[in-house]
């Protein structure tokens, strides 16, 4: 038999359902799932999911705080497991440890559990940078002992179809080095505000599209993402087996199809869908470096990614916060006069731009502006204190509801006064101010929308005048409008202002670099 034929195939997979259904039946333990580990954190104030796998109609027992529910497991076909599930809670926040026990057959207990809140850390490498590397490490590693704070990493995992379960190891925060940077530091400030026991879930891999994480729900639902990430990765496959199949004896083998490295689904389908029941109470975000030369495309994608991964969770609209792509001269090497000589056009700009906009279009979201914390040959800068700091703030504003200033001056509106433009912000804060010395990375631009660098002064009012000589009449203004601006625009608060443009020009992307002779 021709072990690529379709009977083959259909042989093979019965053979293992049969495999797995014996070894289901051999083992009548009661598992939970692998993230269900010792020194979890459980979120407060949300009934709970608990779940896991069990002898078919095995009664299983979970019981938590004084609460205790009982159920079968039940069989789903074609799954040869059978499947417990029960809901407890909602319970108030702990930071007194308590076992998680469940009984069937046999008996699991998850010691040293609180209760508290949980936030994912998601995304690629910003995210993924460890702790052990950031530029403050020497001094914080010492001091990075936190009880009430618990983590964990889901390993890399791709999935053609969602995963069922995932093995990681919760620690108490002890020896953090390995963990994300800014997870760290955005949990080390938020518990600390909070005073309830912290969670920190990581799910990040370096060099991570968008489309990779988001559902395949998210994806299919869409026209336009379903057309970019699924029917034409569908149609490939469909071609390439069906060539296998009809291939004629002593032919050459079909040529296997060249496939993009992330395919749309597959890190939400290994990494995130196994997770999908265990309550949480936000995500912070750091993606999208490598969606930097689609950024229209991102503007659809990334909002659309936020509503999946809700809908997934099925808690609401939780807080959803990101962090801005920092600073990054791709690695051009040039000196400060030649980043500086002329305002350019820029693919990180316009990716910057589609991460603002995504407050536009998803409720609960916030945006940490990182242009201050950039490195120009590097595109993972190793300062992440500020970003998790930053993130807290953030965070302390959206999910928790505090009156705090936890943004950066944002673009609200410009009014042409003649041959100069006032700029009005919004989240001024204390009110605004250029931190060493004149404001810097204006452009402005008449209607033959070539910027120019313009000279731009902080008004009584908070607003910021802009102007320059070689643009009369002015029309258009952008700030830190660059792969790696200049800029130094704050509020008094110590917060950054975004990079923004007031113009809808329709502008060729940046030139690719030129090719090494």
């Amino acid at each position: 038999m021709n072990p690529s034929s379709p009977c083959s195939a259909g042989l093979g997979a019965r053979l293992l359902l049969a495999a797995l259904m014996a070894a289901s039946s051999a083992s009548a333990e009661v598992r939970l799932p692998g993230f269900f580990s010792d020194n979890m954190v459980l979120q407060r104030d949300l009934p709970l999911t608990f779940w896991g796998w069990a002898a078919e109609g095995e009664m299983v027992t979970v019981e938590f705080q004084g609460q205790k529910v009982s159920v079968a497991a039940f069989r789903q076909l074609p799954s040869p497991l059978s499947r417990w599930q029960v809901k407890l809670g909602p319970f108030k926040a702990s930071a007194t440890p308590a076992s998680l026990v469940v009984t069937g057959n046999n008996r699991v207990e998850r010691k040293n559990v609180l209760v508290g809140d949980v936030w994912i850390c998601t995304g690629q490498a910003n995210m993924e940078f460890p702790l052990n590397k950031s530029s403050d490490a020497e001094q914080e590693l010492p001091l990075a002992i936190h009880p009430l704070i618990r983590f964990c990493t889901v390993p890399r995992a791709k999935g053609s179809e969602p995963l069922g379960d995932v093995r990681v190891t919760w620690q108490e925060c002890r020896s953090p080095g390995a963990f994300s940077a800014v997870g760290y530091y955005f949990g080390r400030d938020l518990q600390k505000a909070i005073g309830v026991p912290v969670g920190l879930i990581g799910i990040y891999q370096g060099g991570t599209p968008a489309e990779a994480w988001a559902s395949r729900k998210t994806l299919v639902d869409h026209p336009e993402l379903r057309r970019d990430f699924v029917d034409r990765f569908d149609r490939i496959r469909a071609d390439y087996a069906s060539a296998v199949q009809n291939k004629r004896p002593g032919s050459p083998p079909p040529k296997i199809p060249v496939m993009p490295t992330w395919l749309g689904a597959e890190l939400f389908n290994g990494m995130v869908a196994p997770l999908v029941l265990y309550g949480i109470r936000g995500v912070v975000s750091y993606q999208g470096e490598a969606n930097a030369d689609r950024a229209g495309q991102y503007r659809l994608l990334f909002p659309e990614l936020i509503k999946g991964w809700r809908q997934a969770w099925g808690q609401g609209d939780f807080p959803f916060l990101t962090v801005q792509l920092a600073p990054f001269d791709k690695n051009r090497n040039r000196t400060l006069e030649q980043i500086t000589a002329t305002p350019e056009d820029s693919d990180w700009a316009r990716l910057r731009e589609a991460q603002s906009l995504a407050a536009k279009a998803v409720p609960n979201y916030a945006l940490v502006v990182t242009t201050d914390i950039g490195a120009q040959n590097d595109p993972t800068p190793a300062k992440k204190d500020w970003v998790g700091s930053r993130l807290a703030l953030s965070a302390r504003s959206v999910a928790y509801g505090e009156t705090l200033v936890s943004s950066g001056p944002v673009f609200k509106e410009m009014a042409v006064q003649g041959a100069k433009v006032l700029v009005r912000f919004d989240s001024v804060g204390g009110g605004l101010e250029a931190r060493g010395g004149k404001l810097t990375g204006f452009a402005v631009s008449g209607e033959d929308k070539k910027f120019v660098w313009a000279d731009a002064q902080i008004q009584p009012d908070n607003s910021v005048l802009v102007s320059s000589a070689a643009v009369p009449k002015p029309v258009a203004v952008r700030y830190g409008w660059a792969d790696f601006p200049i800029v130094n625009l704050f509020n008094k608060d110590g917060l950054p202002a975004s990079p923004f443009r007031t113009d809808t020009f329709s502008v060729p992307p940046p030139p690719a670099p030129a090719k090494k002779k």
